[in-house]
Order: structure tokens, then C-alpha cells, then sequence
């Protein structure tokens, strides 16, 4: 699992500082950061990932169009993705699931809940 390369997509600073600290205190030292889904789409262009933690509310490109559109390129198709945002009504759940995301996590959250999150993913 340490091996993993993860990218963080979230326009605040402050959100990316607390996910990339919360994944390194859980083992997961391989991380970079994006600001919304079109420098995410630019730095997975150079670099190579294997987990995607994405926000769902951001300018330029949100995350539900940047789940979106991963789908849409072969070799992301069977990416993990996992969503972490404030939106915590189900329509909205259901509809990022159909996007392509593999799970959901409701802000604010937890070290555990982000681990468990991620290891569920990662078990398919």
C-alpha cells in the first residue's frame, strides 16, 4: 500500500494540506496535489498515479466533470477515484457514482474513515 502514488484534487489549500497529512499519517507517502480537475488532468499527463482523491466543488473544472472525463480515457477507466466533498445528499451521491467514482466520503472526516475509505477502494 505504501507503494501507492496518489493525487489530491482540491481547490483549497487548507483541505490538501489536511488530506495529503492525513495519508501520510496513515502510510501513504507517495502524494501529489492538484487545485481542480484541469491541473489534475495536466499533472496526470506527466505523472503516473494509481488513486485519485478528488473534491467535488472547484473552479476551472469540478469534480464530478473531471471523474467524467477520466472515464472517458482508457487508461483511467479502472482508476481508483475517491470523492471527498460537503455534499452529502443522496441524489448527489448517487449521481457521482454513476460518474465513475468509487466511493464517497461526506466532509468533514476522519484519518479512520479516509484509510477505511481508500482500503475498500483498493479492495475492490
Amino acid at each position: 500500500m505504501a507503494d501507492l502514488k496518489i493525487l489530491a484534487v482540491d481547490d483549497s489549500p487548507t483541505m490538501r494540506r489536511i488530506i495529503v497529512n492525513t495519508l501520510k499519517r496513515a502510510g501513504f507517502e507517495d502524494v501529489m496535489e492538484a487545485s481542480d480537475g484541469k491541473d489534475a488532468l495536466a499533472k496526470m499527463k506527466v505523472e503516473k498515479f494509481n488513486f485519485v482523491i478528488t473534491d467535488w466543488n472547484m473552479p476551472e473544472m469540478d469534480g464530478l466533470t473531471f471523474v467524467t472525463t477520466l472515464r472517458t480515457i482508457d487508461e483511467y477507466k479502472k482508476l481508483p477515484v475517491l470523492m471527498v466533498t460537503t455534499r452529502s445528499v443522496k441524489d448527489d451521491i448517487v449521481e457521482a457514482l454513476k460518474a465513475g467514482v468509487n466511493n464517497y466520503i461526506v466532509k468533514p472526516f476522519t484519518p479512520e474513515t479516509l484509510k477505511e475509505k481508500i482500503e475498500q477502494v483498493l479492495a475492490g
